[in-house]
């Protein structure tokens, strides 16, 4: 089955839905913390080994994606328990981020090659 793109606002539909169909009512927004710095923590130890210098263990798997997903289920519980409109407040951040550093990256001589 092919992914299908959807939107910030649909994902956020759909982990309502299926919190509310099978996981009973949402964690405690601390635990969702506690949740979502475990599954940072989890990412790191990846990137630490496809990236860095450490190595996989026998049987470990490089799971970049999925871990990156776990993320953002957990990011997405805590917008909706907290009523975070994610796709606003990510259209806030990219109107930020470029009137605020259009030219910074541009102009640093470190970036380039």
């Amino acid at each position: 089955m092919e992914p299908r793109n959807i939107t910030l606002k649909e994902a956020q539909r759909q982990v309502d839905e299926w919190i509310r169909t099978y996981g009973v009512r949402y964690f405690s927004e601390l635990t969702n913390m506690a949740c979502l710095t475990e599954e940072v923590g989890e990412l790191a130890r990846v990137m630490a080994r496809k990236y860095g210098d450490q190595s996989f263990k026998n049987g470990e798997k490089e799971q970049l994606g999925e871990e990156m997903a776990d993320i953002l289920w957990v990011l997405i519980c805590l917008a909706n328990q907290t009523g975070v409109d994610l796709t606003e407040e990510f259209q806030k951040t990219m109107e930020k981020k470029t009137s605020r550093d259009s030219l910074r990256h541009i102009s640093n001589p470190k970036l380039k090659a």
